[in-house]
């Protein structure tokens, strides 16, 4: 049996995180999920993801702090970003830090997004 790829979810707004949480499970991957940039990076120092998707508007560490920190500490796990910044100088500045995809919250309904997961998971 193939292991489930795990994604860690960087997300401060509990119904987001709490949709994404189940939808991602259902779709077969584990995830785990923290609501601010420090717990998420205190996890990474201890435990491997596929795939990390990180807010950008947080208490304590904001996204792109988080983008920041990962390229500092040398790791290399995929970021995908979600936020409700729709200004295309957040998406330019995140995809320069490397983020790998740039979701807007209010624009992309929870089952698009979850596509796009499993597209770039495969």
């Amino acid at each position: 049996m193939v292991a489930a790829k795990k994604i860690l979810i960087i997300e401060d707004e509990k119904p987001m995180a709490r949709a994404l949480e189940l939808k991602l499970t259902h779709a077969g991957f584990e995830v785990k999920n923290v609501s601010n940039g420090e717990v998420g990076l205190e996890l990474l120092e201890k435990e491997t993801f596929d795939l990390i998707l990180c807010d950008l508007i947080m208490p304590k560490m904001d996204g792109f702090k988080v983008l920041e920190a990962l390229n500092e500490r040398k790791i290399k796990t995929p970021i995908m970003i979600l936020t409700n910044l729709s200004q295309s100088d957040d998406e330019k500045r995140a995809r320069a830090l490397g983020a790998k995809d740039f979701f807007i919250k209010s624009n992309m309904p929870i089952a698009n997004i979850i596509e796009r997961i499993t597209q770039f998971l495969k």
